[in-house]
């Protein structure tokens, strides 16, 4: 029976990814034709006052995108018994969602009932790499809320302990390359990385070594001393990367001199494929912008044919 349910899993979510609405770049433009300066003002007010905003509001775009679809049932709250995906474990270190409040609210007054919150935070996301330094793109709306969200789903969300198979499997589901992949992990460029991700690498890593080999030996121990075996910090953790504020590819430059923070982002360098692509963009931070930007419109155009709304307040359905 589980294998059964495995399978269909796997045939739902190739549905789900398979149904790709018809998005467009003009979707508000009659409706709410300041839809992206409206956002992107928020998005500026609150990068002003806290500087870890933009890794959230990307990080939230993903993980929204991963489960059903960019359909923002990743901001909805919990209800009763119902608990949703915002407070499914991979997603208790979301924070930011004030921002995308703020945005909804501030164009409910202009235009209500108009902007999706899902259009809202594929928005948001786009100007949290802009503000970053990164690059910028024509974001295609046309995006429905969602109804459903548990946290349950939440267990499809790609893990940083996943190796080369597992993240293979988890975004081919979704319609999404090696490339993308590659891409995409690019965007461990901004953010935060608490120890409990990547305890897996600097405590007992296998009978025979408490590192893991394939880490530089100094970087190793820096995390070691950051993250000890009994941690007993709130929150303790490190950057992303070197510039972990700046949207570049010191990521990938870190990921060849084994310097990474995850055991996903070192699984890049275990496949042919994916290891080229990660020379590629750490080579070149023009080719890592030019795909990034191309899988982040791939990624954010997933869509699924459920029930679906205009919110309007995003953290409850209508």
């Amino acid at each position: 029976m589980a294998g059964i349910a495995t399978v269909m899993m796997f045939i739902t979510t190739l549905h789900l990814a398979s149904l790709v609405r018809a998005l467009n770049v003009n979707y508000y433009e009659n409706t709410c034709p300041h839809v992206d300066s409206i956002v992107a003002a928020s998005v500026h007010k609150a990068t002003m006052n806290d500087k870890t905003v933009a890794a959230a509001l990307l990080r939230m775009h993903f993980h929204d995108c991963f489960i059903r679809g960019c359909d923002a049932s990743v901001l909805l709250e919990s209800k009763g018994k119902t608990i949703a995906e915002k407070d499914g474990p991979p997603n208790i270190s979301l924070h930011a969602f004030y921002v995308i409040d703020n945005a909804k609210k501030a164009l409910e007054e202009v235009c209500p009932g108009v902007v999706s919150c899902a259009d809202i935070l594929a928005l948001a996301a786009r100007d949290a790499v802009t503000l970053s330094g990164g690059p910028t793109w024509d974001v295609p709306k046309g995006r429905k809320d969602g109804r459903i969200s548990m946290a349950t789903e939440t267990r499809q969300l790609p893990a940083p302990t996943f190796n080369i198979s597992q993240l293979q499997q988890s975004f081919s589901q979704r319609g999404l390359s090696l490339e993308d992949l590659v891409a995409l992990s690019g965007g461990h460029t901004l953010g935060f990385a608490h120890c409990s991700s990547f305890q897996n690498r600097i405590h007992r890593f296998s009978p025979k070594q408490d590192i893991d080999p394939s880490l530089n030996p100094s970087f190793g121990s820096r995390l070691r001393s950051i993250c000890p075996s009994h941690n007993k910090v709130k929150n303790a953790g490190t950057s992303l990367d070197s510039s972990s504020t700046l949207f570049d590819n010191a990521y990938y430059k870190l990921l060849l001199q084994g310097e990474s923070i995850f055991s996903s982002d070192q699984a890049l360098l275990t496949h042919p494929t994916t290891k080229a692509l990660v020379s590629k963009f750490a080579y070149s931070q023009e080719e890592f912008e030019r795909a990034f930007v191309k899988s982040m419109i791939k990624m954010s155009s997933i869509t699924n044919d459920g029930q679906q709304q205009i919110r309007l307040d995003c953290k409850f359905v209508r």
